[in-house]
């Protein structure tokens, strides 16, 4: 039946609507980031087979969240670069010279969020400005909301999971080899991982 002759019966159906939001409202605060329960770190290729996993042991940050309007959601963190930690001391002593971090004279990295939007009840999308080696350039990082919860010592926590990829020579850490065979020893690419756990302030 060609589509000018349908009945009225035959009508196609209507979209179905989009869920509507979860209302998150009651999150609204001002959070801690917990170090004891969060990690932040990142992933890089090595020799073009294997990949090497770092994380910062040392950071404090903040988050706004408001669960009426995610957009107007804020985050701040600061990690210490001296307190990365690869699980090879040598190499982790070698990340905070100057042919990486330069630790001694940028100890800090920083991450300022200069917007957030919620992509659908799970997923959150914020970007911000980090800085490394007194170099600031914006990047976005896709985030999991896992969720909240009353931790037994009356708690309010809320847990977030993602992170991005960047380029590492945008910073200027651009040391590198090159392979006999071809390629680079360690790839321009690096990986932000985060999991995130936050408390409510009182």
């Amino acid at each position: 039946m060609g589509l000018f002759s349908r009945t009225k019966s035959e009508a196609p159906a209507a979209a179905p609507a989009a869920p509507a939001a979860s209302d998150l409202s009651a999150l609204t605060g001002d959070y801690t980031i917990d170090p004891t329960h969060s990690s932040i770190g990142f992933t890089v290729r090595h020799a073009m087979v294997t990949t090497v996993r770092g994380e910062f042991g040392e950071y404090e940050g903040k988050l706004h969240l408001d669960g009426s309007d995610p957009s107007r959601s804020t985050a701040e963190l600061t990690i210490k670069v001296a307190s990365i930690d690869t699980n090879q001391q040598q190499r982790d002593e070698h990340l905070r010279t100057g042919d990486f971090f330069e630790a001694e004279a940028y100890p800090e990295i920083t991450f300022r969020s200069t917007s957030a939007q919620r992509v659908d009840d799970e997923t959150y999308r914020m970007t911000g400005d980090l800085t490394i080696k007194a170099t600031t350039r914006p990047v976005t990082l896709d985030l999991v909301f896992n969720g909240s919860a009353t931790d037994p010592y009356g708690n309010l926590r809320v847990g977030f999971e993602g992170g991005t990829t960047v380029n590492r020579s945008e910073w200027g850490l651009t040391y590198n080899a090159a392979l006999e065979g071809g390629g680079v020893l360690i790839s321009d690419k690096a990986k932000l991982v985060l999991d995130i756990s936050a408390i409510k302030a009182a």
